[in-house]
């Protein structure tokens, strides 16, 4: 089946009351056939729910989906994206290890590589975007993992998942972590690229209207496993409910980025056009810095476009407070078009040093574009812009 067909197809299985739609799985444990059957799923000779912090019939169809999407061959799921990234590291590294990273990466995954694991004894070394023959000079005798996202949040620089390939042929032992939330598995698949883990926040683009948290992890079956013992014992488990959610959700996951890409690009073009706009970045912009690269591995752009206003944070926040139906808030990936002031809120433990080198200024806006009609978006920038001066 294509892959719209098997988003669409895949759930869990029926059960004897004949359901057309998967039902929600809201029970904490599940019962035994008899004392043989409990023994043997404890033991891992049978498969089988336990208990729904372990598994559940409706995280089970949620993980499915997603690794069909990415090529995986295992997933786990999470009660949110951040959840996620930090059992990523924190089931598969000890103290001692090194972590090789893409420097622009989320605020909060900055937080875990630069103030937590550092008191575990896990350090890490950050690379530019701009600099990827740094790659291989970074990697130590100690480096067990190399962690990016691509496109980054929120300067939308990019990493070169062929690059990262050819490191792993050279150094199998270091496992090759992707948030992959931005671009999502419909518009990019690092697991071809050879990634070994691919993470999202689900509470993004696989949810789509703002509505709940999750997270995923996805890849080789072998960390999968090590994953899996980590959080049966730290409990960091997806609710039923929210699986349920985004499992129907995934199944409108392509017809949505394609209307958030298109609007998307039509955004960055009026931007970029705009004679109060200082910088415009898209990767399906021509004039992005890496826009043959994003070519090459993203079968569209993505929802989101960062941009520069002129007139620095006053101009910015003027101009936020001058959007009528574009809503402002920390989240993205919305069905509604909403719009972020990174450099106050979601990188503003930063220091100004550390923003400016991720592509982060005062006058930087993230927007993420939403479902509704162009016109109308475009509409709503434009009387924004001319508003704030």
């Amino acid at each position: 089946m294509k892959e719209q067909t098997k988003l669409i197809r895949t759930q869990a299985e029926r059960t004897p009351y004949r359901e057309h739609s998967v039902p929600l799985y809201l029970t904490s444990s599940f019962i035994f056939d008899d004392a043989e059957q409990s023994r043997a799923i404890f033991a891992e000779e049978m498969q089988g729910n336990v208990y729904s912090r372990y598994s559940n019939p409706n995280t089970t169809e949620f993980i499915e989906k997603v690794c069909d999407m990415e090529g995986a061959e295992d997933g786990l799921a999470f009660a949110s994206g951040m959840a996620a990234v930090f059992a990523s590291f924190a089931a598969l590294l000890k103290s001692g290890d090194h972590i090789v990273s893409f420097r622009s990466i989320f605020g909060s995954t900055h937080q875990l590589l630069t103030q937590f694991f550092p008191r575990w004894g896990i350090t890490s070394t950050y690379i530019d975007a701009s600099q990827p023959e740094l790659w291989e000079a970074a990697i130590r005798p100690e480096t067990k993992m190399i962690f990016l996202e691509t496109p980054s949040n929120p300067g939308l620089e990019l990493v070169d998942l062929e690059l990262l390939a050819k490191l792993k042929e050279k150094y199998p032992h270091i496992i090759i972590n992707v948030d992959n939330c931005f671009a999502t598995p419909y518009l990019q698949k690092p697991i071809q690229f050879g990634a070994d883990l691919v993470s999202h926040s689900a509470t993004k683009y696989m949810d789509g209207q703002g509505r709940v948290l999750g997270g995923v992890v996805v890849g080789r079956r072998e960390l999968i496993k090590d994953m899996m013992f980590f959080i049966r014992h730290t409990g960091p488990a997806m609710s039923a409910f929210n699986a349920w959610l985004l499992s129907k959700s995934l199944e409108t996951l392509p017809l949505r980025m394609d209307r958030h890409c298109s609007n998307a690009l039509k955004v960055a073009e009026m931007l970029e056009a705009h004679p109060e706009i200082e910088q415009v970045r898209y990767p399906f912009l021509p004039s992005h810095p890496q826009y043959e690269l994003a070519r090459r591995q993203m079968k569209q752009g993505g929802g989101v476009v960062s941009f520069i206003v002129k007139g620095g944070f006053d101009r910015a926040k003027r101009f936020l407070d001058a959007l009528n139906m574009i809503l402002i808030t920390s989240n993205l990936a919305d069905s509604r078009s909403i719009v972020t002031h990174p450099a106050s809120t979601t990188h503003s433990k930063l220091t100004d040093e550390e923003r400016a080198r991720v592509g982060i200024y005062p006058g930087s806006i993230r927007i993420s574009v939403g479902l509704e009609d162009i016109n109308d978006i475009l509409a709503d920038l434009e009387t924004a812009l001319a508003n704030s001066k």
